[in-house]
Parts: structure tokens; C-alpha cells; sequence
């Protein structure tokens, strides 16, 4: 396994670690036996289409050569995988802008994007369950009535790509009524773990991103078999963390502290806590998922961590090779010049780490090799198997969300109770 997961500051013994190996074998055992519901994602990276592979290619070959702007309308799972990866990763110079629309209700917000609708030749991605969330049908609404005025019915119609149920709904019925192109979300794979179906791979394609080596790098962390030895101890150790288990003082932690410190990696950490938040929220359980962008945050929040309520405890993403770098000049002063900015932000890295564990932080290092596609399957996958078995640990099922019906609900009788208004 190319990623690296040090637990040992984490304040939670090899005992404790070792404890919880048979309710690990458990929820291994579940994951991959294929009678869970969605769990589709399990065994994704070993059995994936092929064939929809090369029609996700040939589409996003299409949208390049069609378009210098793509606009992906969806909201949770449905963009947050595709923007983590193009991101935190470098798109291909030539291909379209992605922005994304439809992950909010903002007037000012898609206001700015139909400014730029304008004067740039466009292609709309509408990702899509159900066709009917509140807020990817408004913009869909929106941007497909702007293409239509500027390009005309049957001529946007081929701009317009569709990722939705593979048999029913009011997307899914629109497609195949004006001829979109569609690929289908997977009955078996919620929108949060489904970053590796079309969901996310037609946007990150479309990007110029190499797909089939994020693939890749998924498959060699589902047949990785240390899986069956260290790796699940991420899992355990943020269960054991929460439930106090194993410590001194027997309290547990509220709060799991995503830290980055390339700001590449700002929408992967969204994507965490959505997969988290969503997953483990439940029956009063689950750690709260926040995240921190250092050493930004550090000039903001660094006060609380290292002196505040010790509620929490801290995962360091940690890319061992960045990208690029720059030199720092002699007028930074004798201490920083002639550096590269990056051994200074490594020294960041030890100093925070030092700070915080100096006061018993517990701190979970994860190292990253660099910001690949390879790699980024890899992490996809890690934090998917992490979240499932973690849910498993707080005996809460992973994969629903039945309390993010009750503002969707709340939010319909306002609308009617407007509506109402309106006629009187």
C-alpha cells in the first residue's frame, strides 16, 4: 500500500489496536460478502465496465472539442468527488473550465456563472438520482433555458450530458426524451462513495484527468492485502479515539481535525466530511468531520488547538512530493533563504505536530507520495473502506441518511406556505 498511516501518535495502544480485529473481520466480511446494500462500491476497483470506461472517454473527447467551459450541476456526492480530483490534481492544458453550479440556491452565485455563459462556448453535466433535489433542479432549469436562447433547442440538446437513474425519474425520462447523452448512477452505490462510477469520472475526464490510472490506483488499494493486517487500524484507532477507549482518562474525542497544507487538497477534505459527517451522524453517534487548511488556518485556529477545549483530535494529509516549488530569495531573511518553500512547509508540518503532541493532541499522520491520479484512486478508496468500517464499529449503517429528509421537508411547506401568499 503506497500510502502511509502512522497511528503511533495517536495515544492508542497495540492492545486496544489488536482488540477490535475481530469486529474488523466482521465488517470486512460484510462489506465484501455482496449482500449489503450499497455496497457496489466494495469491489468496484476489481470488476468496473470496461466498455463504459471507453463511452465516458469518447463523451469526454466530445465535451473538450464541443465546449471551453463545462458546468457540473449536482450537490453532495454528486460533485464533490469530481471537484476533489480536478483539484487537487492538475488538469490537462487545453481542456474545458469546469465550474459547478447547483450545489447551492444562491441567486449572486449562478448569477456569476451565467456572466460567463455568455462568451464562452458551453456544455452542461447534470448529475442526478432522482432529477428532482432542490438545488441541481433549479440550475439545471436555469442553464438549460440559457442554452437553449443561445444555441437553440435541437443544438443543446448535444451539449447537455446527463448522469441519472438507469430506469426511471424525471431526468432520466428528459434524456432519453431529447436524446442527452446518459450514463448511469449505480443502484448500489450511494452518491457519496460514488466518486469512481460516471458520477465523478465523466467530469474528471473532461478535465484532461487520466481516469484509468485512478482506477488503477483503487485497484491496488482493494487487492492490497495489508488491508487484512495495519491498514484497518485507522479505522479502529479514530473508533477507540471517539469512545475513549484504551486512554487514561476514558474520555473520548468529539471531533476528527482533517489538516492539509496544499490547498490543492481543500475540496478532497470537503469531499472527507461529507463521506464521514453523512455516514456516521446517526442515532447520536459518529465524530463531527471539520478540516483546516494550514498553515493558513494556523493563524486563526491555532490558538484553540493548541490551548483550547481538547475535544478533538487531528489527521495530517501530509503530499511528500508536491507538485512544484519555489526557491525563497535572500531578502526573506538568513533563516528562510536559499530555502524551497517546501522543506518550509515540511518544517510546518514537524513544528505543528511537536506543538500539538507536546500537549497530548493525538495526531494521525497520513502521508500521500504525491498528487496523481494513481494516488488519489488510492485515497478515494482508503478513506470509502475507513468510513464503512469505522460506521460498522458505532453499529450504524454507512450508507443512508435519513435525517437529511427532515429539512428537505421543512423547506417544501415554506415553499408552499409562499406559494399561498402569493395567490391571496
Amino acid at each position: 500500500m503506497d500510502l502511509k498511516i502512522d497511528i503511533s501518535g495517536a495515544d492508542v495502544s497495540k492492545q486496544t489496536i489488536d482488540s477490535y480485529h475481530p469486529a474488523v473481520e466482521r465488517a470486512m466480511e460484510k462489506l465484501w460478502s455482496g449482500k449489503e446494500d450499497f455496497t457496489g462500491w466494495v469491489k468496484l476497483p476489481l470488476q468496473y465496465d470496461k466498455d463504459e470506461v471507453e463511452q465516458i472517454l469518447v463523451a469526454a473527447d466530445r465535451i473538450q472539442e464541443q465546449c471551453d467551459l463545462l458546468i457540473v450541476i449536482g450537490i453532495g456526492g454528486s460533485y464533490l468527488g469530481a471537484r476533489a480530483a480536478i483539484e487537487a490534481l492538475e488538469p490537462m492544458p487545453g481542456c474545458p473550465e469546469i465550474c459547478f453550479a447547483g450545489n447551492n440556491i444562491s441567486g449572486t452565485y449562478h448569477a456569476q456563472i451565467l456572466d460567463k455563459v455568455r462568451n464562452k462556448e458551453v456544455c452542461l453535466c447534470v448529475i442526478s438520482k432522482s432529477g428532482t433535489t432542490t438545488e441541481p433542479n433549479i440550475a439545471f432549469a436555469v442553464l438549460k433555458d440559457t442554452l437553449i436562447k443561445k444555441y437553440g433547442v435541437e443544438q443543446a440538446s448535444k451539449r447537455i450530458y446527463v448522469i441519472t437513474d438507469k430506469e426511471k425519474g424525471v431526468l432520466c425520462e428528459e434524456a432519453d426524451r431529447e436524446g442527452y447523452v446518459r450514463f448511469v448512477v449505480p443502484d448500489d452505490v450511494g452518491g457519496r462513495y460514488s466518486v469512481l462510477t460516471a458520477v465523478g469520472l465523466l467530469p474528471i475526464a473532461a478535465a484532461g484527468i487520466d481516469i484509468k490510472a485512478m482506477l488503477r490506483g483503487a485497484e491496488a488499494m482493494a487487492s492490497d492485502p495489508s488491508w487484512d493486517f495495519n491498514a484497518t487500524d485507522y479505522a479502529v484507532a479514530r473508533y477507540a479515539l471517539m469512545t475513549g477507549d484504551g486512554r487514561a482518562d476514558g474520555k473520548g474525542k468529539q471531533i476528527e481535525i482533517f489538516e492539509y497544507y496544499e490547498p490543492q487538497l481543500q475540496y478532497f477534505a470537503e469531499w472527507l466530511k461529507q463521506l464521514f459527517g453523512e455516514s456516521e451522524g446517526k442515532q447520536g453517534k459518529g465524530l463531527f468531520p471539520a478540516s483546516l487548511n494550514f498553515s493558513a488556518d494556523l493563524h486563526s485556529m491555532g490558538q484553540f488547538l493548541q490551548e483550547g477545549n481538547q475535544i478533538f483530535f487531528e489527521t495530517v494529509l501530509d503530499v511528500l512530493k508536491p507538485q512544484r516549488d519555489v526557491i525563497v530569495p535572500q531578502g526573506a531573511g538568513a533563516l528562510l533563504a536559499q530555502k524551497s518553500m517546501n522543506s518550509v512547509n515540511k518544517a510546518a508540518i514537524a513544528g505543528v505536530i511537536a506543538a500539538h503532541r507536546s500537549i497530548d493532541v493525538p495526531i494521525i499522520k497520513i502521508d500521500i507520495p504525491e498528487l496523481t491520479p494513481f494516488y488519489f484512486g488510492q485515497l478515494i478508496y482508503f478513506f470509502e473502506m475507513t468510513c464503512a468500517i469505522t460506521g460498522y464499529l458505532m453499529d450504524v449503517t454507512p450508507f443512508d441518511q435519513p435525517g437529511v429528509e427532515r429539512y428537505k421537508a421543512e423547506m417544501k411547506k415554506e415553499l408552499a406556505k409562499g406559494s399561498k401568499e402569493m395567490v391571496c
